[in-house]
């Protein structure tokens, strides 16, 4: 692939986002990315779980279908509950519909 530099001659930062590492298994994905959930329920903000993901450079589950599995854990186990719809950042999804989280008091209790 052919790179355009900018008028300056630098080469421009590239706009594709680097590939995350692939889990392994289910169990092991779910205890490497569940804290990071837990503190953004915590912190008390809005986010979709593409957000989190991608701030903390988390990897990708075995499956794609593996990240509404963990979204149902944690709003069962009460860390987290839905809050509203948002196009999500993730560039395979060409901006569909995805939901958005934000912790519950539980979660901030549990965090303090």
């Amino acid at each position: 692939m052919t790179v355009q530099p900018h008028l300056d001659g630098t080469i421009p930062t590239p706009t594709i986002p680097a590939a995350r590492r692939k889990a392994e298994d289910y169990e092991t994905w779910v205890d490497e990315v569940w804290p990071a959930y837990i503190a953004a329920a915590a912190s008390g903000r809005t986010f979709t779980f593409a957000e989190i993901a991608e701030e903390h450079r988390l990897p990708e589950p075995p499956d794609s279908h593996m990240w509404g599995r963990l979204a149902t854990l944690l709003r069962e186990a009460g860390y987290t509950r839905r809050v509203s719809w948002a196009c999500s950042p993730r560039p395979t999804t060409h901006r569909s519909g995805v939901r958005t989280w934000k912790g519950t008091a539980a979660a901030r209790r549990a965090a303090a």
